[in-house]
C-alpha cells in the first residue's frame, strides 16, 4: 500500500458492490445502486481530498468483506462497522485492521433503525469493550430523541460520533430543545459530530444548513469533522458531492477553522 499525503479527510460514505463480488443481505432495508472502490478514490481525488472513512452500511448485515477488502488494499482508508452485542468479531483486532469505530442506530418513528442496525442497548454493553479496544463510538439518531439518551451517551467510557448533524429539524430551528442538547453535548468534549447537512434540509437550498453549522462549530470547534454522506442514498435529487464540499468553505471562512475540521480532528480521531 502506498502512504498518501494528507491532504484532507471525508469521514462519511459507504460502499456497494460490484454486487456480483460482494452481494447485499438477503435481509436488508433497501437495494442502493453499486458505488465502488474505484469510484469513491475517484471522487476523493475530484474533492482535492486524501483520506476517506467508510461506514459498514447495514444492507450488509453482518458481512464485512467488502470494507475489510477497501481498507487492505487502501492505506488512505478507515473503517466503522456495524455489529451487535453478540459480535463475534475479535474487537481488540479492528484498529490494525483499519477500524476505528462501531456504528448503532437509535432513531425516532417507525422503521427510523433499519434492518441490520445495532442498537442503544448493543452500544451501552460493548462500550467497555470498545474503550478496551481503542475504538470509539458512532451512533446515527436525531434530535428528537437525544435529549433523552444525551446523558447516557455522555456518560460512556469510550468517546461518541453522532452522526448526520444528529438529524436536526429546519422547522424547529437551532434553539429547539434537540439541537441545545447537541451544542450541549459538544462542549463537554466527550462527543464529536460529523458535519453534513444536506440530508436534513428536506428539499431546501443547502443554505438553510448554514445556521445548524455554525452554532455546532461554535460550540466546539475541536469536536466536528465532515463527511460527504456518498453516494448520497435515498436523496432525490441527489447534491453534487463538490458542493457540499463548497458549502463547508463558505459556512467556515476562516482557513484555520477549515484546516481543523478537514484535517487536524479527522486525524485526532482516525489516524
Amino acid at each position: 500500500m502506498t502512504v498518501v499525503e494528507v491532504t484532507g479527510w471525508d469521514c462519511h460514505a459507504h460502499l456497494f458492490g460490484p454486487y456480483a463480488q460482494f452481494p447485499l443481505a438477503a435481509d436488508r432495508s433497501y437495494t442502493p445502486p453499486e458505488a465502488t472502490e474505484a469510484a469513491y478514490q475517484a471522487l476523493l481525488a475530484d474533492l482535492g481530498l486524501s483520506h476517506g472513512v467508510l461506514v459498514h452500511p447495514s444492507a450488509y448485515g453482518e458481512d464485512y468483506t467488502l470494507l475489510f477488502h477497501a481498507l487492505q488494499a487502501h492505506a488512505n482508508l478507515r473503517g466503522v462497522i456495524v455489529a451487535q452485542a453478540d459480535t463475534r468479531l475479535d474487537l481488540g483486532s479492528l484498529r490494525g485492521r483499519g477500524v476505528r469505530a462501531l456504528r448503532f442506530s437509535h432513531r425516532s418513528g417507525a422503521g427510523g433503525n433499519f434492518a441490520g442496525s445495532a442498537s442503544l442497548a448493543d452500544l451501552q454493553t460493548l462500550a467497555p469493550r470498545l474503550a478496551d479496544a481503542g475504538l470509539h463510538a458512532e451512533i446515527w439518531t436525531d434530535t428528537q430523541v437525544l435529549p433523552e439518551i444525551a446523558d447516557a451517551l455522555a456518560s460512556l467510557p469510550c468517546p461518541v460520533v453522532i452522526d448526520h448533524m444528529a438529524m436536526f429539524s429546519v422547522d424547529d430551528g437551532v434553539d429547539s430543545p434537540g439541537m441545545q442538547t447537541v451544542l450541549r453535548l459538544l462542549g463537554t468534549g466527550r462527543i464529536w459530530m460529523k458535519l453534513c447537512a444536506y440530508r436534513n434540509l428536506q428539499g431546501r437550498d443547502l443554505e438553510a444548513g448554514r445556521p445548524f453549522h455554525e452554532a455546532m462549530v461554535a460550540a466546539n470547534p475541536d469536536r466536528v469533522v465532515w463527511g460527504t454522506d456518498w453516494p448520497h442514498l435515498r436523496i432525490s435529487p441527489a447534491p453534487r458531492t463538490a458542493d457540499l464540499l463548497a458549502c463547508l468553505r463558505a459556512w467556515t471562512p476562516d482557513a484555520a477553522l477549515q484546516r481543523r475540521i478537514l484535517l487536524d480532528n479527522p486525524r485526532a480521531l482516525y489516524d
